[in-house]
């Protein structure tokens, strides 16, 4: 089986992650077309396959929140990537979109060459995170040009639904695969060596969040949280995209304002996360709008931290209540607080969230699975578009070949 695989950036974020941990582990030939230069590409040809860009300034400057107007005049570059694309694809059996702009392209480029598209959903589907234009062509492809779409979590599910009518029947779910070695790796370093090599104070409780500084993840709320309990600290790991550097001055300020200035850190962009969660005692996920899935959630639990997560979107699929973690109301500081609070003086309670949250994530939420449901559904893919082509059965993939290395 001959896979192209579509993504719209060359940066690493979640999806990437994601598509980079299929790659590693698919027992498939595979190759990449990326929207972008950055180190995803680079990770990616490090699998020693070959990485291309095909890219439009024009459509790689599309946001989310692009209207109707803005989207036809993109029209002619993005005719000209969907070709490039689609002669690419003649040397592939079908093509894996990874993101919603890469669907877009590759479901008309898979139309031209007659492959099978098959879309890793990574989003909830809905006005607060895309224009109604950019829901409308969602909804207008997914239903005339996708052979299947693959859902990251039940909430991503159900939002797809709600927007298209597809039956829930008709979509997988695989969640992320997260591979734990490097997290067992950090766990072998002693706590107070790792705060002194990241510049954080020895003794103080520290939460962490990781993630971009963006209004949507929700960092405000744990700096108000920060505010209500004088004995935590918070550490903000990570830094702001795009057009997100107006949110970080403003959480910056925030912390001027409410006198936070000696119990906040600002980390900034990170690279090593397992060794960083490990440096705190508690790992936060205040994001207040609905996380699709909630990948550093599952990156906590496997770093042997507590977490305390917003319940919405995927999250609760993650985390069992007072079992494997804590889950609070989105935006509300006051709950979040609380569970600080309340795990702040209870080590016992730290102690078995994160043993059990440790289990739970190394049994549920690990690459091998993800390759190997990620592969099945590919293969069943190709298998169905060979015989809608006619194929005789001696030339058509063995459809139960589902094993991933």
């Amino acid at each position: 089986m001959r896979v192209l695989m579509l993504d719209q950036t060359g940066q690493l974020g979640g999806a990437e992650f994601a598509m980079l941990e299929l790659c590693e582990r698919a027992n498939f030939e595979w190759s990449a077309v990326l929207f972008g230069d950055g180190p995803f590409k680079q990770k990616l040809e490090a699998l020693g396959h070959p990485v291309e860009i095909i890219s439009a300034s024009s459509v790689v400057s599309v946001r989310r929140s692009s209207k109707l107007k803005s989207l036809i005049k993109l029209l002619p570059d993005l005719l000209s990537m969907v070709l490039r694309i689609a002669k690419k694809a003649n040397a592939f059996d079908v093509i894996y979109a990874n993101t919603q702009k890469a669907m877009v392209l590759g479901a008309l480029a898979g139309m031209i060459a007659r492959r099978p598209v098959v879309w890793y959903l990574h989003d909830i589907v809905d006005e607060t995170h895309f224009s109604k234009a950019q829901l409308t062509v969602v909804k207008w492809l997914s239903k005339t040009l996708l052979s299947k779409v693959i859902c990251n979590s039940d909430a991503s599910r159900k939002a797809f639904v709600k927007l298209t009518g597809i039956k829930a029947t008709e979509l997988d779910v695989v969640y992320n695969g997260i591979p734990a070695a490097p997290f067992d790796a950090a766990m072998a370093v002693d706590k107070s060596l790792l705060r002194e090599r990241f510049g954080l104070p020895a003794d103080a409780f520290l939460v962490g969040c990781f993630s971009r500084l963006a209004e949507w993840k929700g960092q405000h709320v744990l700096l108000d949280a920060i505010a209500k309990d004088p004995d935590a600290h918070a550490v903000l790991v990570g830094a702001p995209f795009f057009n997100e550097e107006p949110y970080a001055h403003a959480l910056r300020q925030k912390v001027e304002h409410l006198k936070l200035q000696s119990r906040v850190h600002f980390v900034g962009f990170h690279s090593d996360i397992p060794s960083m969660m490990r440096a705190v005692d508690v790992v936060a996920h205040t994001s207040i709008a609905p996380e699709p899935f909630g990948r550093v959630v599952v990156e906590g639990m496997l770093a042997g931290r507590p977490v305390i997560a917003s319940r919405a979107g995927g999250v609760p699929e993650i985390i069992q209540h007072m079992k494997s973690g804590l889950l609070v109301e989105p935006d509300n500081a006051i709950a979040l607080a609380n569970s600080i609070s309340t795990l702040r003086r209870n080590p016992e309670l730290i102690e078995r969230l994160a043993t059990d949250a440790g289990e739970r994530a190394r049994t549920r939420f690990t690459p091998e699975e993800h390759a190997r449901s990620m592969t099945s559904i590919l293969r069943r893919c190709v298998v169905a578009n060979q015989r809608q082509k006619g194929w005789p059965e001696s030339k058509q993939l063995a459809a139960e070949d589902t094993s991933a290395k």
